[in-house]
Order: C-alpha cells, then sequence, then structure tokens
C-alpha cells in the first residue's frame, strides 16, 4: 500500500484506555432495592391486611374445585419437566455461542437465590408471627400435616437465573421462560401446594436476588468501544482515519476526537444506558428537595436523550451563540448513540490559569449566554468545564446537553447566577459583576441577585464555594495568630480580620451587585420544596416514636413496684438540668442572653439529640442560637468551644474527687473506684497514639491552635466579670449533680440505695464511656454502660435495669416533645 493511500479494513488505530471488563450498573442496585422495598411491603401486607389476603386465598380454592383433574395434572406434569429443561437448554445454546460469562452469572444467582429461599423458609417456620405464616403457608391437601414451603426452591433459582443471564435481546427464549415459570405457579396454586403471597414472594426474592448479585460483582460491560464507533462513523457517512479519548462531557458523556481522512476533525458523543443511569440516587434528592425549574429534566431513554441534545445543538445553533456545530447523529447498536460536532480548538476555563482569564474571553462567552437567552434556550451547565476558551478574545460554549428551550425567566436567571459565579470563583467578584454589567445590563444582572444561593448551584461549584471558604478563613486565621503574636494587630482587630475573611463568596457577588443597583431585589428565589432540616424532623420524630415503642417497654420500667416519691423527686432534677445546662452556656458568654430563651435552647437541644450525637447536636444548637443572638459566628463559636472545654475539665475533675470519696468510703473496693484508674490510663495511652502518629498529631495541633486562638481570648474577656464565670462553673457543677441525683433517685425508686458519691462515679464514667460510641443521644450504648456499672457497683440486675430506663426516660425520652415544641418555637421568632 502507498504511503498517501487511505488505511482499510474496520479496525483502526484508537487511542483509548481499555474499558473495565464488568460495570457495576446503578440500574440494578435500584431494581434490587425495588425488589427488597417489595418483599417488605408484602410481609406488611401479609401482617396487616389478614381478611384481604385469607379472602383472596378462600376465592381461589373455590374457583380451583371447578377445574378438571386430568387438566391439572397434565399441567403440573409439563410444567415440571419444563421449568428445568427450557433454562437448561438455554444455557446450551449460550455456551455454543461462547457466551458462558452470562450463564455464569446466572448460576451464581441461582444458587444464591436457593440459599435465600432456604433461610426466609426457616426463619417462616421459626421464627415469624403466626399471621405471617398463615398467610404463606397452608396444610397441603394430600393430608401430610407438614406445612407448604413459604418460598418454592426451584422457581426462586430459576427466576434469579433467568432474570441474572440478561434476555431483553433474546425475546423467544424470554417468553419462553416465563411461560413455564408463570405455568408451574398457577399449577401449584391449582393443586393447594402453595398461596398466592408465597407465589409473589417467591418472584421477588428470585428477581431481587439476581440484580443484587448482578450489582456486586458487575454485568458484562457492553459499552460500545472506540472500533466500535469507528464503524458507527462509517455507516453514517465519515472517513475516520483515527481516533484518541478525550476528557468525558459532564454525566459522564463518553468523548472521542475522531480524525478524518478527509475533512475537519470531529467531536463525538457516545450516549448510552449506563451512563444515563449514573448519578440516579442524586438526581433523585435533588428533584425531591428542589422545585423542578430548578433542576435538570432526565431523559427517560436512550432516545429522548438523543433528541433532546440534538434539538439544543441545533436551536444554539440557530440562536447565534457560540457553539460547537451539530453534523450527524446515529444509534449505535441497541444501548448507545452517537452525536458528531465540529471539533472547536481550545482549553476549557477550569485548564486556564487565573491570568490568561481576559475581559474579552468572559464577554465573548456572556454574548454567548445572552444570545442563547434571547431564544429563551437555558444552558444549565455553566461551569467552567462547559466554557471553551478559543483565544484570548473568543470563547465558546460546549456541553448544552442539559438544557432546555423555552425556558423559565427563573431558570435564565439561575443561569446568569450561575456563569457570576463561575467566573468570580476565577477572576474575583469585581471583574465578574463588572463584564456582565457591561454585556448584559444592570437590571438583567440585578435580576439575578436573589438565585445567587448554593442549593442552586451545581455540584461542582458548591464544591468550590466550600472549598474556598475554608481556605480564605484558614488562611486569615494563621495572618490573625502571626500578626496578634507579633503584636501589630490587637485581638478584637484580628477577629474583625477573619470574620470579613469569612464572608462567602456569593454575599461578595450580592454586594457587588447592589453597587451597580442598588434597587435590585433582595428577597432570596424559593428554589426548594423541601429542607433539610424538615427532612430531618419528620425523620427524628418517626425515630423517635419507633425508639419509644420498641425501647421504652413498661414491663421493663416495673411501675407496679416503683415508688414514686422517688421519682418524682428524679423527674424534678432532670428539669433542673436544663436551668443549669442554660448556666454552663450563659457563664461563658461575656454578652447579656435572655435567660428564659437560653433555657428553652438548651430544652431544644433533648429534640436535636435524636439525630445527632449528644455533644455534636448541643454544639451546633448553641453555635446557630448564640449568632441568632447577635453574637458574632467566631466569638459564638469561642463561647460554645469555651464551655466545652470547662464542662471536660470540670467532668474529670468531679471524677477525681468523687473517685477519692468513694476509695475512702470502701477501702478502694468499688467498682468504680477501678473504673476512675482504667479511664486514666485509657486517656494516657490515646494520648501516645496521637503523639506517635503522625497525621492524627497534626490533626490535633492544628484544631487546638484554632481553639485557642478564639478561647483564650475568650476567656480572657470573662475574667474580667468573675460572676460569669461563677455562673459558668457553677452551672457545669450543678448539671452533673442534677443528673448523678436523678440516677440516685431512680435506683431509690426501685428499692436500692448506694452512696451519692458512688453514684456520680457510676454517672460520670458510665456516661463517658457510652457517650463515646456516637449514636443519636447515646441510644443504647449509654444503657448498656449505666446497667453495668451499676451492677458493678452492687446494684442487682434486677434493680439496675429498671432505674436506668426510668432514668433515660426522664432525661431523654420524656423532654423529645417538649424539646420539639422549643425548637419550632425558637425557630419562629428568629432565635434558631
Amino acid at each position: 500500500m502507498a504511503a498517501d493511500e487511505p488505511p482499510t479494513g474496520d479496525h483502526l488505530a484508537v487511542d483509548e484506555p481499555l474499558l473495565a471488563a464488568r460495570a457495576h450498573r446503578p440500574s440494578d442496585l435500584i431494581r434490587f432495592l425495588a425488589g427488597v422495598m417489595g418483599i417488605v411491603a408484602l410481609f406488611l401486607l401479609a401482617t396487616f391486611a389478614v381478611s384481604t389476603t385469607s379472602g383472596l386465598e378462600l376465592d381461589i380454592s373455590a374457583n380451583t374445585q371447578r377445574i378438571p383433574g386430568l387438566l391439572s395434572t397434565v399441567a403440573a406434569l409439563v410444567s415440571s419437566v419444563a421449568v428445568l429443561a427450557v433454562p437448561l437448554a438455554f444455557a446450551v445454546e449460550r455456551l455454543i455461542k461462547r457466551d458462558g460469562l452470562r450463564v455464569a452469572d446466572g448460576v451464581l444467582a441461582s444458587v444464591l437465590a436457593y440459599g435465600v429461599s432456604l433461610g426466609v423458609d426457616w426463619w417462616v417456620a421459626a421464627g415469624a408471627s403466626k399471621v405471617i405464616r398463615e398467610a404463606l403457608t397452608q396444610l397441603p391437601p394430600d393430608g401430610s400435616r407438614t406445612l407448604t414451603d413459604p418460598v418454592h426452591g426451584y422457581l426462586a433459582p430459576v427466576i434469579a437465573y433467568m432474570t441474572a443471564v440478561g434476555m431483553s435481546s433474546r425475546p423467544r427464549w424470554r417468553v419462553a421462560l416465563w411461560v413455564v415459570v408463570i405455568l408451574s405457579g398457577i399449577t401449584e396454586l391449582v393443586s393447594g401446594y402453595t398461596t398466592l403471597l408465597s407465589l409473589l414472594l417467591t418472584v421477588l426474592i428470585g428477581w431481587s436476588v439476581a440484580y443484587g448479585t448482578l450489582y456486586a460483582i458487575g454485568s458484562p460491560n457492553i459499552r460500545p468501544t472506540g472500533n466500535h464507533l469507528m464503524l458507527g462513523l462509517r455507516k453514517v457517512g465519515f472517513a475516520p482515519a483515527g481516533a484518541h479519548r478525550a476528557y468525558d462531557a459532564p454525566g459522564g458523556t463518553r468523548r472521542y476526537y475522531v480524525e478524518q481522512q478527509d475533512g475537519p476533525p470531529l467531536d463525538v458523543h457516545i450516549i448510552d444506558r449506563e451512563q444515563q443511569a449514573s448519578g440516579f440516587f442524586y438526581r433523585a434528592w435533588r428533584r425531591l428537595r428542589l422545585r423542578s425549574v430548578a433542576v435538570r429534566r432526565s431523559p427517560q431513554s436512550l432516545r429522548q436523550a438523543l433528541e433532546q441534545e440534538a434539538l439544543i445543538a441545533y436551536a444554539a445553533a440557530a440562536s447565534g451563540a457560540r457553539a460547537p456545530q451539530l453534523v450527524a447523529t446515529s444509534e449505535l447498536g441497541p444501548d448507545a448513540a452517537i452525536l458528531v460536532y465540529e471539533q472547536v480548538p481550545g482549553r476549557t476555563l477550569d485548564e486556564l490559569a487565573g491570568d490568561e482569564i481576559t475581559d474579552q474571553v468572559m464577554a465573548s462567552l456572556w454574548e454567548s449566554v445572552g444570545a442563547l437567552h434571547e431564544r429563551r434556550i437555558a444552558h444549565r451547565r455553566l461551569t467552567g468545564e462547559s466554557l471553551l476558551v478559543v483565544d484570548d478574545k473568543t470563547g465558546c460554549l460546549v456541553n448544552l446537553s442539559g438544557g432546555d428551550i423555552a425556558a423559565s425567566d427563573l431558570t435564565l436567571r439561575i443561569d446568569v447566577a450561575q456563569l457570576l459565579t463561575t467566573f468570580a470563583l476565577r477572576v474575583g467578584p469585581e471583574r465578574a459583576v463588572a463584564t456582565a454589567n457591561a454585556v448584559l445590563g444592570a437590571d438583567r444582572v440585578a435580576a439575578s441577585l436573589p438565585l445567587l444561593q448554593p442549593v442552586g448551584m451545581s455540584r461542582s461549584t458548591r464544591i468550590d464555594l466550600t472549598r474556598l471558604s475554608k481556605e480564605r478563613k484558614a488562611a486569615a486565621q494563621a495572618l490573625a495568630l502571626e500578626q496578634v503574636a507579633a503584636g501589630e494587630r490587637t485581638q478584637q482587630q484580628a477577629e474583625e480580620d477573619i470574620a470579613t475573611a469569612g464572608e462567602d463568596l456569593l454575599s461578595r457577588i450580592r454586594g457587588q451587585i447592589l453597587q451597580i443597583a442598588p434597587e435590585a431585589p433582595m428577597a432570596p428565589a424559593k428554589l426548594e420544596r423541601l429542607k433539610p432540616k424538615t427532612l430531618i424532623m419528620v425523620i427524628a420524630l418517626t425515630f423517635a416514636a419507633y425508639l419509644t415503642l420498641t425501647t421504652v417497654k413498661p414491663a421493663q420500667l416495673k411501675l407496679s413496684q416503683m415508688d414514686w416519691a422517688w421519682a418524682a423527686v428524679a423527674l424534678a432534677a432532670a428539669a433542673v438540668s436544663y436551668v443549669a445546662a442554660a448556666m454552663s452556656l450563659t457563664g461563658f458568654v461575656p454578652e447579656r442572653l435572655p435567660f428564659r430563651r437560653t433555657v428553652a435552647a438548651q430544652v431544644a437541644g433533648s429534640f436535636v439529640k435524636l439525630v445527632a450525637p449528644a455533644a455534636i447536636g448541643g454544639i451546633a444548637l448553641n453555635t446557630r442560637y448564640l449568632q441568632k443572638a447577635g453574637i458574632r459566628s467566631g466569638q459564638a463559636v469561642a463561647s460554645v468551644g469555651a464551655s466545652q472545654l470547662a464542662g471536660l475539665a470540670g467532668h474529670l475533675g468531679l471524677l477525681f474527687c468523687f473517685g477519692l470519696i468513694t476509695g475512702s468510703q470502701t477501702n478502694g473496693d468499688l467498682g468504680a473506684s477501678r473504673a476512675v484508674i482504667i479511664g486514666v490510663l485509657t486517656a494516657a495511652v490515646l494520648a501516645l497514639v496521637v503523639a506517635a502518629v503522625g497525621p492524627l498529631r497534626r490533626f490535633v495541633v492544628t484544631r487546638v491552635r484554632s481553639l485557642f486562638f478564639g478561647v483564650v481570648p475568650r476567656m480572657l474577656d470573662l475574667m474580667q466579670t468573675p460572676s460569669k464565670l461563677v455562673t459558668g462553673f457553677g452551672g457545669i457543677i450543678l448539671l452533673t449533680l442534677s443528673f448523678t441525683a436523678c440516677l440516685d433517685a431512680s435506683v431509690r425508686a426501685f428499692g436500692w440505695s448506694m452512696s451519692f458519691s458512688a453514684v456520680a462515679v457510676v454517672f460520670l464514667t458510665a456516661n463517658a464511656a457510652g457517650s463515646a460510641i456516637p449514636t443519636p443521644g447515646g441510644i443504647g450504648p449509654v444503657e448498656i454502660a449505666l446497667v453495668g456499672a451499676l451492677t458493678l457497683s452492687g446494684v442487682p440486675p434486677v434493680a439496675a435495669t429498671p432505674a436506668v430506663f426510668l432514668y433515660r426516660a426522664l432525661t431523654f425520652w420524656l423532654p423529645v416533645l417538649p424539646g420539639w415544641i422549643s425548637y419550632n418555637v425558637l425557630q419562629r421568632k428568629g432565635a434558631l
């Protein structure tokens, strides 16, 4: 072949990484979860819809009596043979065609389905309720006293097998297998050897196990390769000479740069079913949380995705915006399609250094966005990867596949807000707003101000905003530490610098917009239909109701044996703890706080503990409360940090003091005294580990530096008002004493007593040990630790267990409803 002759053959050089042999498809996970939810729903149906299921069984039994016995016998014989013969024949056919990998997947799924079937059979027979057992089993008509199986041990594996081998592209085999499965199920139902719910459970188990297996081990990767792409391009009239893989477009769309034998280079996008399914859960959450106008539409099928992107590309070209020209589209087999664009040389905005982003480039991109908006076209992905810089004066919009035509005004304003933020992240808010104002005008820029909120931005932009805020704050803190140490800035000036640096980028963009349009609307647009705090509240209430019904049982409280007078004392001590908590907070805040509202905030914290570990939830709530009270963020964090630090010191000091008292009273034989020693040794070991491990040591040093930067100056301010320190430390001591009194009264309510110091040691050690496991509110570990510590201290389990349940009911469960009320009231008043 001469050197200038074009290459021949079907396989051309394609520079691309090898595709994985197997792919974990999100669609398989979604189907698996749907199957599991179906199984749960079926068990709930069997539990609560007893009359309905019983009526169905009676109707089926009455109608089966009309079927001739000979027909039933023949059908049973044929189905029993076919249900095994058809899958075997299909496996042989696949092996002949060298598709043994899928057959192996099917065999694995069938084995797992059989194991799950045996497990469910055992559970229904041994552990399930009588209602479920009656719904899934029955006595066979042959007079045997052995109940039928809840799950058919041979049908579930067959269903798992036929699902796992993937029969969507083989309709004849699929129909044949489903026919024999349905026939087998009907004959079992007619003959009285199964129930309707048992058949449904069998299908769901086989289906769920198959998709769970496929997601766990991965399905054979059928995504088209570069060579498939070459063949597809030839079919639509192109003559490719070579290709190499480019960076993926947003959403995981694969891209190839293709050189032609005679013609301009091409930029080819491949969309397939696996790429469409990726990110399903994130998109579902966004669609649930945000109004539909703030979420990009997701095509339901491959054909719709192809048509949507092609339509947006043609509309963008007609608008006059600078965007790649779409020259062809085509299907690439049953599970993929291609879109062929003219290749535009350049680099994306993300690939440029800050000094390479000129005002002319930004203006060019704003002009293209303005042209799209004139035709009511929204881009919806105006991030750095979608902005192609051709030269130092020209930009081009790419990745239009997620756009909208006939877009609403709100959608177009979201576009402007997104692009403003994208540019501000790279060149600062001043240049970003000035360039947009020069091209679009003040009115259109000002209209985007209510949309400058993180929830309306793309995921990558939200990540960049968070990263930038952390970097600016860390740099400002480091600089402030150096300046305060050198005497160049006072502590108050340093805190003001940190607060200024902590101002988020979106606020700075709003400030720039208000300078050019002082009358711009300030109220944020309502993009959310469901706020996270609302969802958290619903989950917390559901969780509280469930745990109350399943954990706190009257039989465990032994109310008939309880001394109600001591229970009243325990209730009073629990109530005092909220006053003590308010004292411990206000004592470390130099500013004046309304005491009643502070107490209400501590009551609200009892509700927050349901969804967060007690310490974390309390810190977050108190910090938020102080910020809403007009205290600057840095000072609020420092005050809460000082309170927590003093609380830790007070906890250790009281533990040591009560431990000495208890040891002197019992000659050191009490188990609680040993707990003090164990606690000290454990703390020492942890300190040595942190000191020895470099990353841990650096992490702790960084946190301690920032802590002392805020906490120590805050404590120095408090030194000037000794009454505040007395209130703070008095609240810490009173908080420990009130909880100890509550536990002591709870123990006495069930006829047992200990010295108060011993109860204090038990409370301090067990509460610290139980809270070390970060469960919401310490549920579980705290109860176990308290019961164990009381038992070691000599309280019999028959008294320790109900005493701990009473204590937790008064300090954790009973305040949930008042806490929820306080939380909502404080929110309505703007105090949280």
